[in-house]
């Protein structure tokens, strides 16, 4: 039987940001993920500087043989119509492969690891759980993303009114012909929103790999819009022909509209699994690294103390971080025609995209990274 102080269910950034600190405070940590490191992982993939600091990242090290591309530029606008580039002075956002970056995070945390095991079976025991029958553990800590069998045993996926992304997207390497095509720009990622702005899609050159994707709150002919995607990149002169393979679906629920369940007695929700992505974006990581410090943090201090009333220092937390779920405003009375046209003509202003659309949604510069002792 293996025991441990902390199970952490799923080694993406979540998990093994958490389990990286819990191990800096001298807990016994295990992280079990159903699947083998490293591994493909459906993302656009890029952090900004706040996380960079927040992980305390070693970029010479991190560079030296993997991934890193710095995003000075964007491309923005509304798919079918002309977008709008803005400029940065210096980096602003830094290109990743989940591949890599999620494998590094997990080698760093310094925990034990329990890899390409799935999590079956769940058992209350005395003082904490039982895990398949062969891992016992005093606290779980669900960090398994938007399917995370943990968030489904805490009934976290079972909210009404939660908001659900649906995306597909692939990433593939450039083939020889195109190393040097400056059609997809590595320095300027494409952000194109849907017509119906119920969702955008993104086109990114990290170095010599390509990231193609789209994401929507409304997943009726998701195929469709993604074709609509590819069709206007090649209108563009972004691709130079069709993706190579099929695309991967993904989802993730956004930090809005209702309240998520993050613990309950001897259980906790972190990331993906906890429901905490940017309403705005969609963006994970930073959400996810952020819950996973907090929660580190507050299982430090409860002494082994479990319960409801000492995990709800988490959740208290999370809201000072977050704030609370934003409501849904006037957007639930306005004609869906008039958000429509506001939204276009908002797109095409570059002060608009700027301050409002990269800034503030996209890149949260107004936010100081977040600092632990």
């Amino acid at each position: 039987m293996l025991t441990c102080d902390v199970l952490i269910v799923g080694g993406g950034p979540a998990g093994s940001t958490c389990a990286w600190r819990l191990r800096q405070h001298g807990a016994d940590v295990l992280v079990l993920d159903r699947q083998n490191f490293p591994r493909d992982k459906t993302c656009a993939g890029w952090i900004t500087p706040p996380v960079v600091e927040s992980l305390a990242l070693n970029v010479d090290e991190y560079a030296a043989t993997r991934t890193w591309q710095p995003i000075t530029q964007f491309r923005v606008g509304v798919i079918g119509r002309q977008p709008v580039d803005i400029a940065y002075a210096a980096p602003v956002s830094y290109g990743i492969r989940r591949c890599e970056f999620d494998h590094y995070l997990l080698q760093r945390s310094g925990a034990r690891l329990h890899l390409g095991v799935s999590p079956l079976r769940f058992e209350r025991i005395s003082g904490g759980w039982r895990v398949n029958g062969e891992i016992e553990t005093l606290l779980l800590v669900g960090a398994g993303g938007h399917f995370c069998p943990v968030a489904r045993q805490l009934g976290a996926r079972a909210i009404p009114g939660a908001t659900v992304v649906t995306a597909q997207e692939i990433e593939f390497p450039l083939p020889d012909s195109l190393q040097d095509s400056r059609a997809a720009q590595p320095e300027r990622p494409e952000l194109y929103f849907c017509q119906d702005l119920a969702g955008y899609g993104w086109c990114f050159r990290k170095q010599n790999y390509l990231n193609v994707g789209l994401g929507r709150t409304d997943a009726a002919g998701l195929s469709d819009h993604v074709a609509s995607l590819c069709r206007y990149l090649r209108e563009m002169g972004t691709l130079t022909s069709d993706p190579p393979a099929r695309f991967h679906g993904h989802a993730y629920q956004l930090y809005e509209y209702v309240t998520p369940r993050l613990y309950d007695d001897g259980v906790l929700l972190i990331g993906d699994a906890a429901g905490l992505a940017y309403p705005q974006s969609g963006e994970g990581i930073r959400p996810a690294v952020e819950s996973g410090l907090l929660a580190a943090e507050v299982i430090a201090a409860a002494g082994g103390d479990y319960s409801p009333g000492s995990l709800a220092r988490y959740g208290a937390r999370i809201v000072e971080r977050f704030g609370r779920p934003r409501s849904r405003g006037v957007a639930g009375w306005i004609p869906a025609a008039w958000l429509r046209g506001l939204g276009a003509r908002l797109l095409s202003s570059r002060g608009f995209v700027r301050r409002c659309v990269l800034e503030d949604w996209f890149l949260h510069s107004r936010q100081p990274a977040l600092r632990l002792e």
